[in-house]
Parts: C-alpha cells; sequence; structure tokens
C-alpha cells in the first residue's frame, strides 16, 4: 500500500495542496500538517526551536515555529551580487546568518512564516531559485569545485548546470505561491504536466554529483548518479557512471544501510541527459512507494539486482553503456590557499567552520564577505565540505583580497590543525527535527579535545577525515569518515571508523552509544598505535584495516569498479 505522502503528493495538484491557505492564516506561525510536506519541493522545511519547546507547551504555546529555506544552486557557484543579495536575506529574514550545506548552496535558518514568500522572492530576484532543493525530486546537482583550472573542467561545471534545469519539475506552482504568477485554471490547469516525473513525483529524494579525478570533494560514491569526469589530453570524452549510493540509515534496522554506487560503465557528454533522466525513470517506475526508509534508488538496486537495473536502464536508453574508464582518486577534501587555474586566474579557498557563516568576536565572515563581494570581479563558490572559494582572481588583486581575509579573521586555514580542516558537521539541535544529538554546536567542544590527542601523539598535521551527523541519516556524509560520531541520544553517539580517504570505503562501528569520554578513550590508544606502526602516507582508516584493528567492510557494499 502507497505510502501517505503518496497520496500527499497525489492530491496535491502538482505541489500546490493548502500552501497558499496555510500562509495566510494569521492564527497560527505552521502551516498545515500534510503541506509541511509538499513544501520541501518548494525547498523549505517548517522546524521549531527545539531548545524552548518544553518551555513553550508548559506556557501552553504552540512551538516556536520557523522554516529553514534553502537554494538551488548547482555547483556552489554565484556571483558577488548574488552573494550580497543571500547576505542581505540573511540579515532581513533569518535568524543565524548564512549556512553552507554539504550539498554546495546556502540554507537560511529562523524565518518566520510571514517572511517566508518575501524571502523566495528575493531569492528569485537574485536570479536564483529554492524550488527542487528538497523532495522528493532531482536535488542540488553538486561538482567539482574548482572548474576553472582547465576548460575541461568548465564544460564538467556546465553540464551540471545544464542537469540542474533540465530535471527541474515543471510545475506552475512554484511561481503561482512564491512569485505571484498567473494561476493556472480550467483546460490549463487540467492539462498541467510534469513530463519526467509525473504526479506522484519520486518515491524519494534524488542526488546527482560530477567528480573530477584526482579531486572527489564531492564524494561522488554517495550519490545516486555519480558522473566521474574522464578527462585526457585536457579535453572531456565523458563520464563514468556510478548508480545507488546514498547516506541514510535508521538505527536498529538492518535493512537500511548506507551505499557506495556502483560504477557501471561510461558515456559521452552528449549522452548525460538521457542518461539522467532514464535512470530518475526507472526509480520513479521501480522504486519503493511503500515504505520511504526503502525508496531510495540503492534500495531499489539491491532489492532486483544490479544487472537488472542496469539492463532496465539501457533498454530504455536504446544503447548499452560503454566500459568505464580508467581513473584514480587521491582524496576528498578542499585545498586551501591560493591555486592557480588557467588563463593565470587565481582562486583562495577559506575555510568555514561548519559552514556557518556569522560575526562574532575576531572573525567577521558576514561582514568580511560583505566588504569582498563589494570589490571581487570575479565569482564565489561554494563546496561540499561546507568551505567557500574566492574564484577568478586577477594576480594583482590577491594582496588586496588576502588583506580583507586577514583582517575578518577570515584564514583560520593557515594556522587551524588538519583534522580541524578537515572536520564536517551538520546543523542538528536546535532546528532540525531529526537530530537525537548535537553536532555543529558541539564541535568546537570536541575538537580541541582530539586535538589535544593528536597533539601529544605528534600527529596534530596528520589529515583525518572526521564527520559529525545528530542522527543516521547522513547529511554530513559521516560514514564515509575516516573518525564519525553519530547520534543516538543527548550527548551519546556511534563511534563509526575505518573510511578512507578518497571516499571509496565506508566506515564502520568501533563503539555504540558512548559518551564523549568513551569516545576519547578509544580513540586515544588508536592515536598512540597509529603514530608509533602506520607506514609512509598511510591514512588512518587504512592502517585501522592494515592492522586488523577493524575488519574488511562487506564488499557488496564498495563501488565495483575504481580503475580498469
Amino acid at each position: 500500500m502507497p505510502s501517505h505522502l503518496e497520496h500527499i503528493k497525489s492530491a496535491s495538484r502538482f505541489l500546490r495542496g493548502g500552501i497558499a491557505e496555510g500562509l495566510a492564516d494569521p492564527l497560527t506561525g505552521a502551516i498545515g500538517d500534510d503541506d509541511t510536506k509538499l513544501l520541501k519541493f518548494h525547498g523549505s522545511y517548517q522546524q521549531d526551536d527545539r531548545d524552548i519547546r518544553d518551555e513553550r507547551r508548559r506556557q501552553k504555546l504552540e512551538p516556536a515555529y520557523a522554516f529553514m529555506l534553502r537554494a538551488r544552486l548547482p555547483g556552489g557557484v554565484m556571483t558577488p551580487a548574488q552573494w550580497l543579495a543571500f547576505d542581505a536575506i540573511a540579515g532581513n529574514y533569518a535568524s543565524s546568518g548564512l549556512r553552507i550545506t554539504t550539498r554546495q548552496t546556502f540554507q537560511w535558518h529562523g524565518i518566520i512564516k510571514r517572511n517566508l514568500k518575501a524571502s523566495i522572492a528575493a531569492i528569485d530576484a537574485a536570479m536564483a531559485s529554492t524550488i527542487a532543493a528538497c523532495g522528493d525530486v532531482n536535488r542540488n546537482v553538486v561538482c567539482n569545485t574548482n572548474p576553472v583550472e582547465s576548460a575541461a573542467h568548465e564544460l564538467a561545471y556546465a553540464w551540471a548546470v545544464r542537469l540542474s534545469e533540465h530535471l527541474k519539475p515543471k510545475t506552475r506552482a512554484y511561481h503561482e505561491i512564491w512569485l505571484d504568477g498567473e494561476k493556472l485554471v480550467g483546460e490549463a490547469a487540467a492539462d498541467e504536466q510534469e513530463p519526467l516525473y509525473g504526479a506522484t513525483y519520486l518515491p524519494r529524494k534524488f542526488k546527482i554529483g560530477l567528480a573530477i579525478p584526482p579531486l572527489n570533494d564531492v564524494d561522488v560514491f554517495a550519490q545516486d548518479l555519480a558522473l566521474i569526469a574522464i578527462i585526457e589530453n585536457g579535453e572531456l570524452v565523458g563520464f563514468n557512471v556510478g548508480i545507488g549510493g546514498g547516506m541514510g540509515a535508521t538505527h536498529g534496522d538492518p535493512a537500511t544501510y548506507p551505499r557506495l554506487a556502483d560504477v557501471i560503465g561510461f558515456v559521452p557528454p552528449e549522452q548525460i541527459l538521457q542518461l539522467a533522466e532514464t535512470i530518475i525513470g526507472v526509480q520513479r517506475d521501480w522504486g519503493d512507494r511503500d515504505e520511504r526508509k526503502h525508496a531510495r534508488l540503492k534500495y531499489t538496486i539491491d532489492s532486483h539486482g544490479l544487472d537488472a537495473v542496469k539492463a532496465e536502464l539501457e533498454k530504455r536508453l536504446g544503447f548499452a553503456l560503454e566500459r568505464a574508464r580508467e581513473f584514480r582518486f587521491e582524496h576528498n577534501g578542499d585545498r586551501y590557499g591560493w591555486i592557480q587555474g588557467h588563463a593565470g586566474r587565481w582562486h583562495l579557498t577559506l575555510q568555514v567552520e561548519s559552514g556557518r557563516l556569522l560575526d562574532r568576536p575576531g572573525q567577521t565572515w558576514l561582514s568580511g564577505m560583505r566588504e569582498l563581494a563589494g570589490v571581487h570581479t570575479g565569482d564565489i563558490r561554494l563546496t561540499c565540505n561546507q568551505n567557500l572559494i574566492i574564484a577568478n582572481v586577477e594576480a594583482g588583486d590577491r594582496a588586496s583580497i588576502d588583506g580583507i581575509v586577514a583582517r575578518h579573521g577570515m584564514d583560520g586555514y593557515r594556522k587551524h590543525s588538519a583534522i580541524r580542516q578537515h572536520a564536517i558537521a551538520c546543523v542538528a539541535l536546535p532546528t532540525c527535527g531529526l537530530a537525537m544529538a548535537e553536532s555543529e554546536r558541539y564541535l568546537p567542544q570536541l575538537l580541541p579535545k582530539l586535538e589535544a590527542l593528536l597533539d601529544r601523539h605528534g600527529l596534530i598535521d596528520t589529515p583525518i577525515l572526521l564527520r559529525l551527523s545528530g542522527c543516521p541519516n547522513g547529511c554530513s556524509r559521516p560514514y564515509l569518515g575516516e573518525i564519525a560520531l553519530v547520534g543516538r541520544g543527548p550527548g551519546r553517539y556511534d563511534l563509526r571508523l575505518g573510511a578512507d580517504f578518497w571516499g571509496g570505503r565506508l566506515n564502520q562501528v568501533y563503539r555504540e552509544n558512548v559518551d564523549e569520554a568513551a569516545i576519547l578513550g578509544a580513540l586515544d590508544p588508536l592515536f598512540a598505535r597509529y603514530a608509533g606502526e602506520r607506514d609512509a602516507g598511510e591514512g588512518f582508516g587504512d592502517f585501522l584495516l592494515r592492522r586488523a584493528i577493524l575488519a574488511q567492510p562487506p564488499s557488496r557494499r564498495i563501488p565495483a569498479t575504481v580503475s580498469t
């Protein structure tokens, strides 16, 4: 039997539902429960402040409702003018600055209901959108963060933009509700279609990532559709195709699990749009619409078999995929500092802890980026590791950019420890309704304690991937961390270890449902052994497997091919 959400989508008139009526209701800060499900397709989540939820209940008040809004920003690229517009939205309507997500876009938190329409209109005025940033559709397409290093990189980014536009829902509901567009009535309303998605859209969200070896900064194997650019003699000749990645899981439910995409072949660039549309069609028709926990493409593949899904894909395409080309990834982090690209332009990558941009004593991100965007003539890029890049800088402008960065305390990348430079945390409490434990707010408390242990063992400058997640749904891609904490309850986490440094191996549980003392107590002797017994250049996760501290993970959840 289809889930309740399938019925909501079917009856929604292509995502309209009662959203407009809910926005107009002055008696509550919320909208109807069914409409909160539809609102996600428009790029927003209804949330409440969980820090004061119990107090408001005692006072017989409704929760402190507010809305999170997320932009659709393929590849994370924007102009300085767009940055200033997004900054103004944060100042005028949101409560906690700008937040860079792990999918290369912005979130605004704390927007009250009466300001939601104005916020979306302001994003539209900045030539951006929020449609399909959430919901059971193709989400924000992520791409290698520095595509201007070569002409081939630029072309890969251009394909990411084309994918985003091609797979965008066609409903007019977004323009009607948020931008005062003309409402469809009569025959026009009856004839409205979603040619790709249909009236019930996809069974669950769908994510696409483009990576350009040797850098896997998008964690491409975590995507439903993984596209690995193959560049030969400086030319983009096509993409290796992977399917079935996904991070989400549920504690205590072995039928749910993280999975890495299987590489199944290669296509030239001109077949990318058809490929993406077709695999989405297979998932639309074959995906589980009865149980949402089992509705991602990864479960469709494991239920039907990889060979069967590939055969159906090729049948619908009308051609067979070519054999996958050889490729090699080296790491999945960001490259901090200045890097020169082609045409003599420079790109500066800055580290932003947990992606949160605020003005704090000694570190004024909002003011600093406002000043920088006012003089910068290139563009600005967000990364899947929650950092940002000041891109396309003329050589003569580097000194002035460095001055602004230093003056506002945005140069932490110069002095931070290696583990701090490779740490990611999801938002979690107080706004995320799924969070079981702290994440973003806990990271600044945890890092100094980890740094003390690492420093004691001479490892302070050794890169280690750290991921924190307030729940098992995996927004921070915790299952790809060499060290990961996945929230179980207040102050308690699963400690997971053993991923590699390039995004090709999942970690595994080392300690279950433990507190901070147990986490630090478990890591201290492992750091000691790693310091004394590691091979030259060996990553922490690789060391744990080589020394049999961890068992080899099951092969079925590892990419089928990384080289040929």
